[in-house]
């Protein structure tokens, strides 16, 4: 066939499309946070962007972001049990999830008879062998649907794909709150496990969420599970694709939208500036400026790491945050940063750095 005579639908049956993944951070490769936090024991994005831990009185734990994963992929998330809990209450849960946003789902058609069935890829291994929910969670109709995966063989990595149902009924609304959560559950309490599982999505019912999970990975310390290749897509067969693979940049740039830190790292510099600005108006009014990187989701909280300094020709002090922040309307993304009980000279010009302490960085929160 001549070059010419190449229809472009050949191309849309054959070619695999990026930007097909909805999870953000898939391969675990992003981590500004940290590395590894250990002795978690309340719901809080530990180490890897994106991926929320969320723990409700059930053991306690190290999560880390791994150098290893199967071929093809250089990092995993590993959750650890340092603390048991082999007879968890009927309200305890530990899981690992990711809060998707709505206005990036529209495609899914949700509520309408269009509705989009989506298929669910990814790499995990585990010391515990048996059958693991991966529960669904609609935000903004309070809906819910249970999928189940089985790890076969202990401590090697397995493929598995999760057939995700449509939903015809439940809305996602347009805005850029929690579209959608993807939960992994590790372990659950019998308020959550003792009905009848939600194979088709449903409005919520507790005792339907995790119903089929036989694992605890929380019956006894050591216990670990690892995933990567984490994938979400439209596919109407619920067939996967191969993962999609983003730079580091690009991956950064999408997790940057949620949180960013700055500084903060020990190697930062001992004195790194942060900001700068004027005394507007005199004592007690100071106000700098730091331009983000990327511009967020939501109004973040703002907080500090180390020992955090303003600076200004006529005074310098500790520096608190008054948690004063806010996000051009334009987009360009800009957080104004004000010190707690400042002093100085009207006109003056400040700066926000670190007080010799290579720790020392800010940090901006705008997760679902």
């Amino acid at each position: 066939m001549a070059l010419s005579t190449i229809q472009n639908n050949s191309f849309a049956d054959t070619a695999v499309h990026g930007f097909r993944n909805l999870v953000t951070n898939g391969a675990m490769t992003v981590a500004q946070r940290s590395s590894s936090v250990s002795g978690i024991t309340s719901s809080s994005y530990p180490t890897i962007d994106r991926w929320k831990f969320e723990i409700g009185n059930m053991g306690t734990w190290t999560a880390s972001q791994e150098a290893s994963g199967p071929s093809g992929f250089s990092n995993s998330a590993k959750i650890l049990c340092t603390t048991a809990d082999a007879s968890p209450a009927a309200t305890d849960e530990v899981k690992y999830s990711q809060f998707i946003e709505a206005q990036n789902l529209q495609q899914l058609a949700y509520g309408t008879s269009d509705a989009k069935q989506m298929t669910l890829s990814f790499w995990v291994k585990s010391n515990k062998t048996g059958t693991f929910i991966v529960w669904f969670y609609q935000d903004d109709d309070g809906r819910q649907l249970t999928t189940s995966y089985t790890i076969d063989v202990a401590d090697t990595w397995e493929y598995k794909t999760i057939l995700v149902a449509s939903d015809t009924t439940g809305v996602i609304d347009n805005n850029n709150g929690a579209g959608l959560r993807v939960s992994f559950v590790l372990g659950a309490g019998s308020s959550y496990t003792s009905g009848t599982a939600a194979t088709t999505w449903e409005a919520l019912v507790d005792a339907n969420r995790y119903v089929g999970q036989t694992v605890n990975l929380a019956d006894a310390t050591s216990n670990y599970w690892q995933i990567t290749g984490v994938q979400l897509e439209v596919a109407a067969e619920g067939e996967s694709t191969p993962f999609e693979h983003r730079s580091y940049g690009d991956e950064l740039q999408r997790c940057l939208r949620y949180f960013e830190k700055l500084g903060g790292s020990g190697a930062t510099a001992n004195y790194a500036a942060f900001g700068i600005g004027y005394v507007s108006v005199g004592t007690g009014d100071y106000g700098a400026a730091y331009v983000s990187v990327q511009p967020k989701r939501a109004t973040p909280t703002v907080s500090t790491t180390g020992t955090v300094q303003y600076v200004s020709p006529s005074t310098n002090g500790s520096f608190t945050l008054l948690g004063d922040a806010y996000i051009d309307a334009s987009g360009t993304g800009y957080i104004n940063l004000y010190p707690l009980s400042p002093t100085g000279t009207f006109a003056q010009p400040l700066l926000i750095r670190a007080n010799n302490d290579a720790t020392a960085g800010l940090l901006f929160d705008a997760e679902l």
